[in-house]
Order: C-alpha cells, then structure tokens, then sequence
C-alpha cells in the first residue's frame, strides 16, 4: 500500500455543518440584505480558511479534508463531495488546496472519525498548520481532547461561530469566512446599519 504524502498545511472540514451554517447565513442575510444570497464558493471559502489560519502569498500547498455525512452541499458550489471535489485541486493566490472526501461509514460515527483523522493529523512530523472546522454544536470536546497534547510547534486554529472556552490553539470565527464566500461584505452590512 502506498503511504500518502502530507502537505505541510492541512484544513479538515465537518462539511455537513459548514453547509447547514451557510444555509443559516443565507436566510437571514437574505432578510436583512433584501436580496438574494448565492451558495458560497468553496474555493473563495477554503482559501479565506487559510487565510485566517495564518497561510500568507505563496507556494504553498494545503490538503482539504471533507468529512461527511450527505454527499452534496446544498449551499456551496461546488458541493458534490464525491463528484465535483474529491481528488480535484485548485490554485489560487496562497497556493494549491486539494480536496479529499470522506464519508462517515456505519461502522463509526462523524464525532469519531473526525476526532480520530484529527489526532493522526495532529501527530504527522510534516504537517505544521493544521485548520479545524469542526461541527461546534456537537463535539467541541472531543476536539479539545484530540488537541490536547498536540506538540507546540504546530499552528493549530479552531473554526467556530462562537468564541471557545479554554484550548491549546488559536480560534477564529466561522461566519466571517462564509459570508465572504457568500457575497456578503463589510460594506454592504454597514450601508444596511446606516439607513
């Protein structure tokens, strides 16, 4: 069996809550922005991921994790995990992203396979900046247990759309990168604020 090659920045992603919270920014920005909110990009999304987990200009190269219940994102385009986004790759401005999807099997469940591809990430020598976006509302825990002993050296940023008691690893707020996945900007939200 061939040993897979590890990029040195790794983005593991709960897809089904990332989907479920962009269908939640786009009904009520769509009431709020009196328009119509388009599915998110997930190229625009994943690279302002990185972005925030520190990744700047560059060659870099950074593998995207998707673990899934539901094989299609409703509210991100694309959103096919087996067919438009397994094994595809993309470049941008901060680098290459490639995507793999994997789907919770019966034998298991999302908050164990997560927690486990998790701590596998957390313990390879050549990862060093690992982006968690875990589902927040169901195993936050079992998050911090896995990122409990992960060695200092590595930039571990946890996604949530609230602020997280406690943890060994920086945080940063989930919603900010949707709604630029979204479409939605700053700007747009303070002429709204104005009127």
């Amino acid at each position: 069996m061939e040993q897979q090659q590890w990029s040195e920045n790794v983005i593991i992603v709960d897809a089904d809550y990332v989907d479920k919270v962009a269908f939640n920014l786009i009904v009520n920005f769509e009431r709020m922005l009196e328009r119509r909110i388009p599915q998110a990009d997930i190229t625009k999304w994943v690279e302002c991921i990185a972005l925030d987990g520190g990744l700047r200009q560059g060659d870099n190269k950074t593998q995207v994790l998707l673990v899934y219940d539901n094989n299609v994102m409703e509210n991100v385009k694309p959103g096919s995990l087996d067919d438009e986004l397994n094994g595809k790759a993309f470049s941008g401005n901060i680098g290459e992203f490639c995507f793999s999807s994997i789907h919770v099997e019966e034998m298991t469940d999302k908050e164990h396979l997560f927690c486990d591809a998790l701590m596998h990430i957390c313990s390879l020598k050549e990862v060093k900046r690992i982006m968690v976006v875990p589902d927040g509302e169901k195993y936050i825990e079992g998050v911090k247990r896995s990122l409990r002993n992960v060695d200092k050296e590595k930039h571990v940023t946890v996604f949530a759309m609230q602020p997280l008691p406690g943890g060994n690893f920086r945080q940063e707020i989930l919603g900010y990168s949707l709604m630029a996945a979204l479409g939605i900007s700053s700007e747009e939200l303070d002429k709204r604020e104005n009127i």
